[in-house]
């Protein structure tokens, strides 16, 4: 009731400043047409909500056209949702991500108030409607053409029956019902012809039947999401018959195997995309019967299954449009990459991460082959050396992406290489290499780089991150974990170098001060800032943070133990779109857990071993915090808290993970990704 009346006011305060600009003598906006105002906000875009904010309360013109001109919303509290319609009439397409509790009353009345307009409906993070209020949503809603119902697991066939009468529904998602069986399947087959997207990943109840009932009855299925159900070829016979399919995901089905699919009859001539990860009992024998018939093959994903020999890499050779090929944590063999070198495709793109068997003359050969490569990932290939570089950098210089975290044996010599050749980089993994400052000005020749990691890198210092910063000015993403050799110093360079950096990772770094913060504060569009294990920095630096960061949404202060009250009370001033918050080991008490937990969009919270908390401070914040999802605790407060509490706030939504971690000891960092 609180935070609806807190609504209220809000709007009343929008009004009101609204009302007060249309008092200025000789309104400038007066001459601007509704058709002009929309262009507008055409350009604004959805991204930044602060923006539509700030556009409102221009004048009261601008207020009543941004209402009647936004179609797609996304609520930032369960508790806002009555008031929402009549500020926005007209909303097509509603994301309730951020609503954990959404029950059949609330869905009813949202569906009532948008029966004309809704057409896609987001509600995979949300829990507590069941088959009313879907039934609510679908006899008011008849344009409904989209709908997410993933993670809802507790939805069973009643609810799927109630789908069932979207009649004009053409992308459902439903990863994660479990309770979900042929049955409900079968009703789905039958009522929603139209569907040419659906999604049953985990949904264990689900088998050949009801998959053989989906391919029969809807022929425009153009998207399958079969993974991890109990299905065996029996059903992919009929799948294999829809004419328009062009995306087929069997990740981890331990029913398909070569034996049962050397019985197909036929495949999908349509097929553009097979996925057939962690399927360990499919070799070339059964990827040909599935592929005999696809001429239109453009991505092939095989990551964590059989062996790469040289036989799958001849069974490959037909398909002259392949474009996309994942092989992770395969075994690939010499003679199976040998016959990648003869397929007449061009790949645009090839993942090799984590394949044992990666050699310098296998890899050489297949890039002087593949010249179009945009994106290549050999992480952990801890067999090859300079010489892959060499050949990767000289024949695939349109190279955007390169990932090559943890590739030991190559020297520092091979890195250079990188920024000499492929400067049309955006992404670049460099994480855990023998990398230092003279690698950092080369790559700074890559001025399109986007997203740079540099994790574990020890030897590179402020001298090279500087290079970065001045020449890189599209940077986005920096991860620099446990980079010892950075300070504040080059942390100031990139936050003046690049200011749409939107996330950087400081973690575990001695060197880093509040000085660092400060500057970083001058990066509007940061939205994510990990600095755990910075033990010099403070609350002065996250309140700088705080200030000129409104955009955001995830912090980790974990084991920040300067960090206090203060800094809670700017996050909860400043910070309004912050979602995700790790606060462990941090000095902070009551009065500053109380003060985040106003924050409407916090979602998810670690607080372990905060020695300023108590339990009735603790049970207060998570009662004034009604939009978690999710709070890890210590395994001590389950037994303190009554069992009440902890069940009127699992009722609100919220999931509780205990931890029974011992306290460690400040000033002892672990060297371990956690």
């Amino acid at each position: 009731m609180k935070k609806l009346k807190n609504m209220e006011g809000e709007e009343e305060e929008d009004a009101a400043a609204a009302a007060a600009a249309d008092d200025r003598p000789n309104n400038p906006f007066d001459a601007l047409t509704e058709e002009i105002i929309h262009l507008i906000l055409d350009r604004l875009g959805d991204d930044d909500p602060l923006a539509h904010k700030s556009f409102s309360l221009a004048c009261k013109s601008f207020l009543s056209a941004e209402s009647r001109h936004r179609r797609s919303l996304r609520p930032r509290c369960s508790d806002l949702l009555p008031l929402i319609p009549r500020r926005y009439p007209f909303i097509s397409r509603l994301d309730l991500s951020l609503c954990p509790r959404v029950d059949d009353e609330a869905l009813a009345a949202l569906a009532r108030s948008w029966s004309s307009t809704l057409r896609s409906v987001d509600l995979s993070r949300s829990r507590f409607f069941g088959h009313a209020g879907l039934s609510s949503l679908v006899a008011n809603c008849a344009g409904l053409v989209e709908v997410d119902l993933s993670n809802a697991t507790q939805l069973t066939d009643g609810a799927a029956k109630a789908i069932a009468e979207a009649k004009n529904l053409e992308r459902l998602r439903m990863g994660r019902c479990k309770l979900i069986t042929d049955m409900g399947v079968g009703c789905i087959a039958v009522g929603c012809r139209k569907l040419t997207l659906l999604c049953l990943k985990w949904c264990l109840r689900v088998s050949d039947l009801g998959v053989g009932l989906i391919a029969m009855k809807c022929a425009d299925m153009r998207s399958l999401d079969l993974s991890y159900l109990p299905i065996t070829e029996k059903s992919l016979q009929p799948v294999l018959k829809l004419r328009n399919l062009e995306e087929l995901i069997l990740e981890g089905c331990p029913g398909v195997h070569d034996d049962g699919l050397a019985t197909l009859k036929e495949s999908c001539p349509s097929l553009k995309v097979l996925n057939l990860s962690n399927c360990q009992n499919v070799s070339y024998v059964g990827l040909s019967s599935l592929t005999s018939e696809a001429q239109c093959l453009q991505q092939l994903i095989l990551s964590y299954g059989s062996p790469v020999t040289a036989d799958l890499g001849k069974s490959l050779h037909k398909f002259s449009g392949l474009q996309v090929v994942r092989l992770d944590a395969c075994m690939v063999t010499c003679s199976g990459m040998k016959e990648m070198v003869n397929w007449s495709a061009c790949l645009k793109e090839l993942s090799l991460s984590k394949c044992v068997g990666v050699t310098d003359d296998c890899l050489s050969l297949l890039v002087q082959t593949q010249r179009e490569l945009r994106k290549l990932d050999i992480t952990c290939c801890r067999k090859i050396t300079y010489a892959s570089i060499n050949s990767i950098t000289s024949s695939c210089s349109s190279l955007c992406s390169l990932r090559m975290e943890l590739c030991t044996l190559v020297s520092t010599d091979a890195y250079l290489l990188i920024g000499q050749r492929c400067q049309n980089l955006e992404e670049l993994d460099l994480t855990d290499n023998d990398i230092d400052d003279e690698v950092l000005m080369s790559i700074s020749r890559c001025s399109k780089l986007r997203i740079l990691k540099l994790g574990i890198c020890l030897k590179v210092t402020d001298d090279g991150l500087k290079h970065i910063g001045r020449h890189c000015l599209s940077l986005t993403e920096l991860d620099l974990y446990r980079s010892m050799g950075i300070t504040d110093a080059s942390i100031a360079e990139i936050a003046l170098g690049c200011p749409a950096l939107e996330m950087i990772n400081m973690a575990y770094n001695e060197n880093v001060t509040d000085a660092a913060l400060i500057s970083l504060s001058k990066c509007p569009r940061l939205k994510a800032l990990e600095i755990r294990g910075c033990p010099y920095v403070s609350s002065i630096g996250l309140s700088a943070i705080a200030r000129g960061c409104r955009r955001l949404t995830l912090l980790d202060i974990k084991k920040c133990y300067n960090i206090n009250d203060n800094g809670m009370l700017s996050l909860a001033q400043f910070s309004p779109n912050l979602r995700q918050i790790n606060l462990s080991y941090c000095s902070v008490t009551d009065v500053g857990l109380l003060a985040l937990a106003s924050i409407n969009c916090l979602q998810i919270m670690t607080i372990l071993h905060v020695a300023g908390l108590t339990q009735s401070g603790l049970a207060a914040a998570l009662l004034a915090c009604r939009c978690l999802l999710k709070v890890k605790l210590h395994m001590s407060f389950k037994s303190s808290f009554p069992e009440s509490l902890i069940s009127y706030i699992e009722a609100r939504g919220c999931v509780f993970q205990w931890r029974d971690k011992v306290r460690q000891r400040i000033g002892i960092l672990c060297f371990k990704r956690e």
